[in-house]
């Protein structure tokens, strides 16, 4: 099963499970999104990279310029080990590894969890590779990947027992919008994906294709 096929499937159970209030909340929070036209200002294909300095789950500095000297270099934005569309996606890149690296790509995430929590991520995923933390989401917020959640699905996701506070290890609920790209090892985004609705991500298939 594709990657796209599989997120359908999990939305499509998630539904069922959660009807009613639940399903206006969070599709409100996405069409509130889509008006404000944020991806507009995100970066796209064509941007040059910004220089991304961050630490790994083993709170080791890594910059994402010196893996560019080797390799081309995919970078994913996820929202953190609590979302389930996140897990399903970084599993997903994990299996396509070995076909992103025989075109010469590295893969890297980078999510507004702390290091202990992107440990966590890194485990239970059985991910080989770097998951970066972006403390207060200061690299998603340079490439205007960042949004305020609203405050009836703060109080929805407390309902789910989502701790996105202690997660993060702030209080400013906020997250990064479902982002891919590609970048050539110039610093050049070569392709892009962005999505306002958190249960689509950039299935393998078309990353592949544009490595």
């Amino acid at each position: 099963m594709s990657l796209t096929a599989e997120l359908k499937k999990y939305a499509d159970e998630s539904a069922q499970r959660h009807p009613g209030e639940a399903q206006v909340v969070m599709k409100k929070a996405i069409d509130d999104l889509v008006a404000s036209q944020m991806i507009a200002q995100a970066y796209k294909t064509g941007a040059k990279l910004p220089e991304i300095i961050l630490n790994n789950a083993l709170n080791t500095e890594v910059n994402v310029y010196d893996i560019l000297k080797e390799h081309k270099v995919i970078i994913a934005f996820y929202r953190g080990n609590w979302c389930p569309y996140c897990n399903i996606q970084l599993r997903a890149l994990q299996q396509a590894i070995p076909e992103f690296e025989a075109k010469g790509a590295k893969l890297v995430v980078i999510g507004p969890e702390t290091p202990d929590n992107s440990l966590t991520t890194k485990e239970k995923n059985e991910l080989t590779f770097e998951v970066l933390s972006d403390i207060d989401m200061k690299v998603a917020r340079n490439m205007n990947l960042v949004y305020e959640m609203p405050t009836d699905l703060q109080e929805l996701y407390k309902k789910f027992g989502i701790d996105i506070e202690g997660n993060q290890g702030n209080t400013n609920f906020e997250l990064p919008i479902a982002a891919t790209y590609v970048v050539e090892q110039d610093g050049t985004i070569s392709y892009h994906f962005l999505e306002e609705d958190y249960k689509l991500r950039a299935d393998p298939k078309a990353i592949l294709e544009a490595l």
